[in-house]
Parts: C-alpha cells; structure tokens; sequence
C-alpha cells in the first residue's frame, strides 16, 4: 500500500471517529445520530471532509468516506463496548450514509486533476 493511501485512511477513519465522539459529547446521546444535529452539523462535515480528502488524496478517492463512516462504526461499537445483535444494520445504515461523501469525493478528484498543472 501506497504511504499516501495509509494517510487517507488513517486520516479518513481518525475524523470519522473524532466527529462521533464529538457530537455525542454535545449531544449527549450514546448515538449522535438520534439527535438533529448530527444531521445538521456531523453529517455534512462529513460529507465536506471527505470532498477534501478527495481532492488531497485523488486516487480510487471512493475509499475515504467509505474509510470516514468505517470510523464512526467503530466508534459507536468502542462507546457500546460490544457490537450488538443490530450491528450490520448499523454497518449498512453507514454504507448508505457515505454514498453522498463518495460522490463529493469523486467531485473533489476530479477538481484536483481539473486545477493540478499537467506535466507532460
């Protein structure tokens, strides 16, 4: 594996956890999802990290957010202290929020080859 892609992934999957924790400690709910500002300030931070990780890390950039929601799974099972019987519900609930990053990061790909001057 690339050292760029070992940064994304690291980087992707360490924001992924820090905005969980954080919007629980805000919240105050054990599942930040459950209270409207997930939806209103979490998600879309989310969605903003992962065009930016798309952009400075524009190779298959599909894997960050893919790598982002990985990282508020985990942690949401580190807060639970196990996986429970909903987990893979719980996975795919994530799968499907990252399609929106997926395409944000796709966006910020191509805007990377679209600005970065071409050698020739």
């Amino acid at each position: 594996m690339r050292k760029p892609d070992i940064t994304a992934y690291a980087l992707s999957v360490a924001t992924g956890m820090v905005l969980w924790f954080a919007a629980m400690a805000s919240s105050g709910k054990r599942e930040p999802w459950d209270d409207p500002s997930y939806w209103s300030v979490v998600y879309p931070a989310a969605i903003i990290v992962s065009g930016l990780l798309g952009f400075f890390f524009s190779n298959r950039s599909w894997r960050w957010p893919l790598a982002l929601f990985c990282g508020q799974f985990l942690a949401l099972t580190i807060r639970a202290g196990e996986l429970g019987n909903l987990w893979p519900l719980g996975l795919l609930l994530f799968l499907v929020m990252s399609v929106p990053g997926i395409a944000v990061a796709k966006l910020g790909g191509w805007l990377n080859g679209k600005i970065s001057p071409h050698q020739p």
